[in-house]
């Protein structure tokens, strides 16, 4: 499947979110209720001179979990490292990490669900204890290695946090759910946006963007930056809402922010299967996608929105679905 511009995962190109992301708490828009939390907490440790407790951000990808990791390194005046959970694939690979920590520094680990299970056993004393406990050698000839470590604060992000083990779960002191956000959000970050890359956009232009940006900030961004191309090439170097709509148009992403596979998946459904109620699988071999794809990227955001509704017997499109594609004049059969 090619990257598509609506998804909420990092997908080539998004280093340019990097020079827009904020650095501090008070630059941070949304999340109003963790970041208070965490600015509390923060305060809490440095007033008694000892390390963050650790730290799970889990929701929705795109929702700003890796920039809060750095706002927190930022806020604590401490060094980040950064890796993922998928390429922690042996002992020595964690050991070599945790081994280059200075006190007080973050540890920030990514997808940390998808840490390997054995990996997580090692993880439990660095994180408890601040030691490292390892065997090394192979065969017959082999030894447990005990190291201390300096105390530091592991940043764990997840978008499912139902698949972390509870001994590992446990272990955080802080568990911070990210939620979507909203278009008066997503308007403010837009705006920043624009400030810092300077390049005007209109309030009505603003509020379109938020509109299609599926309630996800790295969305909003991106498409911020496709458009700012159309504004720079074809318009007079600012964004407004004609420009916007016509960008959006030619990039395929509608009113509601679906794109062509979304469009495809539901009008499968509304034509091909009466409507439902019809297996994942069915609809996925329908429209050539993976059943992975159709449940973990294309069927959220239709769910969350009210286009299709899951019954024990299959997927079922909805109302507000046959109307949308009625109005893109798609023949729907009631």
């Amino acid at each position: 499947m090619e990257e598509r511009i609506i998804s909420r995962e990092e997908i080539t190109g998004d280093s340019f979110d990097n020079t827009i992301r904020p650095q501090y708490i008070k630059d941070y828009i949304g999340q109003d209720e963790v970041k208070e939390n965490i600015k509390i907490f923060i305060e809490a440790a440095k007033m008694r001179n000892e390390s963050l407790d650790h730290v799970l951000l889990y929701g929705p990808p795109g929702l700003g979990k890796t920039t809060l990791a750095h706002i927190i390194a930022n806020e604590l005046g401490s060094n980040i490292k950064t890796t993922t959970g998928p390429s922690i694939e042996k002992s020595g690979d964690l050991a070599a990490i945790l081994s280059t920590l200075e006190p007080g520094d973050v540890l920030f680990i990514d997808e940390i669900h998808r840490i390997p299970k054995f990996i997580e056993e090692i993880l439990y004393p660095a994180m408890e204890d601040f030691e490292l406990d390892i065997v090394v050698g192979s065969d017959n000839n082999t030894r447990n290695i005990k190291i201390d470590l300096p105390p530091f604060t592991l940043v764990g992000a997840t978008t499912r946090a139902g698949d972390l083990s509870s001994p590992l779960r446990d272990r955080f002191g802080i568990v911070s759910k990210l939620n979507y956000y909203s278009e008066e959000e997503l308007m403010q970050i837009i705006k920043r946006t624009s400030r810092i890359l300077e390049m005007d956009i209109s309030d009505e232009a603003c509020l379109e963007l938020a509109k299609r940006s599926r309630k996800t900030p790295r969305i909003a961004n991106r498409l911020f930056k496709r458009v700012r191309d159309f504004a720079s090439v074809i318009g007079d170097g600012s964004i407004d809402v004609g420009i916007t709509k016509d960008a959006l148009k030619r990039l395929k992403v509608d009113k509601y922010g679906l794109d062509q596979i979304d469009i495809e998946y539901l009008v499968s459904l509304a034509t091909k299967f009466n409507g439902g109620p019809v297996g994942i699988e069915t609809i996925a071999a329908s429209i050539g996608e993976e059943v992975s794809t159709i449940e973990d990227v294309v069927e959220p955001y239709l769910l969350q929105e009210g286009f299709i509704k899951r019954t024990p017997r299959g997927r079922v499109v909805t109302e507000k679905a046959k109307n949308h594609l009625r109005g893109m004049g798609l023949v729907i059969i009631d």
